[in-house]
């Protein structure tokens, strides 16, 4: 299976589908990550930009997988049009030859989320993207969860991935991204993304899991 995840920024990656993530490599599928965002930061200055830069790197090889850069605004997607970034998922959907596409959520409260997660679906459209047999949208910790209180969709996934025997892994490569970590109770401290994990296995009668809504799904 060849698959491609398509988040807006380092660590989004693996916040939110990272270990089903690495439950495709596990399977033997080929796996491109897509940090579409990786352009310029409107909070770090250029030491902080390249830390990051290198950090994705690292968690790529961490999951053993293919990383595309794009090279949008970060929080700066509603300074570009629509069909900038369609272009640019657009490009890595033909490039990955993709067959399952994941990407976020499009009641997430951070804007560069929405915009991407609506560029996404634009460019794997049946007829734009036949390959594409599958499209699946993620939570992002901190950040989807305040969705609906700001009148946006809610996130109510109706497929769950068992991820007991890769949750460490996924917390393992997420806090590769030291200056992305917080302390607990945040969303995005290790613990409480272990947390999370049970709690939607608890949802789904599984050790741990992580959650996705279906938009399409042809087999």
């Amino acid at each position: 299976m060849r698959v491609l995840v398509v988040a807006a920024h380092a660590d989004d990656e693996v916040l939110g589908p990272g270990g089903t993530i690495l439950r495709h490599v596990e399977a033997g599928d080929d796996v491109t990550v897509l940090i579409a965002c990786l352009g310029e930061h409107l909070s770090y200055d250029a030491e902080q930009t390249a830390t990051l830069h290198a950090a994705a790197r690292e968690v790529s090889k961490l999951l053993s997988v293919r990383l595309a850069v794009g090279r949008l605004p970060d929080q700066g997607l509603d300074t570009v049009s629509l069909p900038s970034v369609v272009e640019v998922v657009d490009r890595e959907v033909r490039e990955a030859d993709a067959e399952v596409v994941y990407t976020h959520h499009w009641g997430d409260i951070n804007r560069d989320h929405r915009i991407l997660g609506e560029a996404t679906v634009v460019a794997t459209r049946p007829y734009a993207a036949p390959g594409v047999r599958a499209v699946r949208c993620f939570e992002t910790p901190s950040s989807t969860e305040w969705g609906a209180a700001a009148g946006l969709p809610a996130f109510v996934p109706n497929m769950f991935v068992d991820v007991s025997h890769t949750l460490q892994a996924k917390i393992d490569a997420f806090v590769r991204y030291e200056s992305e970590v917080r302390p607990p109770p945040h969303p995005r401290s290790p613990s409480a993304l272990a947390d999370r994990a049970r709690y939607w296995g608890s949802v789904s009668g599984l050790d741990a899991a992580e959650p996705f809504v279906v938009t399409r799904d042809r087999w």
